[in-house]
């Protein structure tokens, strides 16, 4: 372990919970996961994983897998976007955030996607989500795990945060930042953030999130709410950003976070640490800073373009009408080849790159439209799809495969579903099921 490092984790620990904290570093990492209440209740799933997971203390929708848990990345459930992997502690933020349905939130550095996918949950299909990654690989992750997560309900956008900020100015009633950081709280988990580690990398990355902080002031609203969150433990990109930036935006004011997980911040003259949280892993979680501050001055709101309805190709109509039991109320929009619906209006970010809005139909080609699989796994859609099949063990097997299933069922597009949750989709030729799960999910 790097000595000074260690020597930096004392002057804020003192020497006996130092060496506490050095113990756990031997001990195994705290494994978690979400539940995707989306789709899934947090009791039902549990009896159906029927594993050692008990309630976390970060989150009301979290569970902690026992170490005798086997991976659960493989699980059908997995698949099917019921839960997403995820270290405990990481849900604290969105706890403290608490969205609310109704309410606009953006999520400023997204990827992964864990947070994104638990504020989307909370929101219920409710409100809306704007989830941003600056990173185009990252962006793409992000991408997948909201589909898999069945989030409709959003837009993901692929841009900087001033162009991010800027673009939505005064919209927010709330924004999440979980900035980037030198990752203290992830040396057990990623041997390069030990690797990587170095007092100038953390005052490089102070830097950075200052000025991501900067752009996260322009999107609130009035009376908006601001969680900041980092995966690590030094004092310089924690307390000492929020105290930097609270000095140069006196209008915001730094708020309890109003949990009972955790303990106070570390101390720094001037700043009320006790209305912050940290988790050490003394805590029961890898490491997590959380501050939430508010908005106190307008902000006058950028213009909102949304975007004019317009008559859609008779083939997208004609596919909701043949997929659907009923079709909620929903806006329906092509974006070139591409067709989305949502249940929001669609609405225009100029210059910023847009990789999804609301859901992805599927794409017109040839006087038909061939679906997408973030249709079959959008969780708005969830009780009200047409053709829907249930698979045994043995054909989802061959389903996740790539295989094609010998199943009779009426021809066209049919939803596959294992226990009731979809899983992907098929045409049907009457005999047989042609397999259009994506090549990229398929078992090797």
């Amino acid at each position: 372990m790097n000595e000074v490092f260690l020597k930096r984790i004392e002057q804020m620990l003192g020497a006996q919970q130092t060496q506490q904290y050095v113990q756990t570093l031997s001990q195994p990492v705290y494994r978690g996961l979400r539940v995707n209440t989306l789709k899934i209740g947090v009791d039902q799933l549990r009896r159906q994983l029927d594993l050692p997971l008990t309630p976390s203390p970060f989150a009301p929708e979290g569970l902690i897998a026992a170490s005798s848990c086997p991976p659960l990345g493989n699980t059908i459930e997995h698949r099917q976007g019921l839960f997403y992997l995820q270290e405990p502690s990481a849900s604290s933020a969105v706890t403290v955030l608490d969205p609310q349905p109704g309410e606009w939130v953006l999520d400023l550095c997204a990827a992964p996607g864990g947070k994104s996918t638990q504020i989307a949950a909370r929101l219920n299909h409710e409100g809306y989500l704007i989830s941003n990654e600056i990173d185009p690989d990252r962006a793409r992750i992000l991408l997948s795990n909201c589909e898999r997560l069945g989030v409709g309900e959003a837009t993901l956008t692929c841009a900087s945060p001033d162009q991010v900020c800027q673009a939505v100015c005064g919209w927010m009633d709330k924004v999440l930042v979980d900035a980037p950081c030198s990752g203290e709280g992830m040396f057990k988990k990623e041997d390069q953030a030990l690797q990587d580690w170095s007092v100038e990398h953390v005052h490089a990355c102070a830097r950075r999130q200052r000025k991501i902080l900067d752009c996260a002031y322009h999107a609130l609203k009035q009376e908006g709410i601001l969680v900041y969150s980092t995966c690590t433990y030094s004092r310089e990109e924690n307390e000492e950003v929020i105290a930097s930036f609270l000095a140069d935006h006196p209008d915001m004011e730094l708020l309890d976070c109003a949990v009972d997980f955790g303990r106070p911040g570390v101390e720094l003259a001037g700043f009320d640490s006790s209305r912050v949280r940290r988790i050490w892993p003394m805590d029961g979680g890898e490491g997590h800073f959380i501050a939430r501050l508010r908005r106190l001055s307008a902000n006058p709101a950028a213009a909102k373009k949304t975007l004019p309805e317009r008559p859609v190709p008779a083939e997208f109509s004609a596919f909701l009408e043949d997929q659907l039991t009923e079709i909620p109320p929903l806006y329906k929009r092509m974006c070139g080849d591409q067709a989305y619906i949502q249940r929001h209006p669609f609405f225009e970010l100029k210059k910023i790159r847009v990789l999804r809005q609301g859901i992805q139909v599927g794409e017109l080609m040839k006087n038909r439209l061939e679906p997408h699989q973030h249709f079959y796994t959008a969780a708005l859609l969830d009780g009200v799809r047409r053709h829907q099949i249930s698979l045994d063990s043995k054909q989802l097997q061959c389903f996740l495969k790539g295989e094609a299933l010998n199943l009779s069922a009426e021809r066209g597009y049919v939803c596959l579903a294992f226990q009731s949750y979809p899983v992907g989709f098929g045409k049907s030729d009457g005999q047989q099921i042609k397999n259009k799960y994506p090549k990229g999910l398929r078992l090797r």
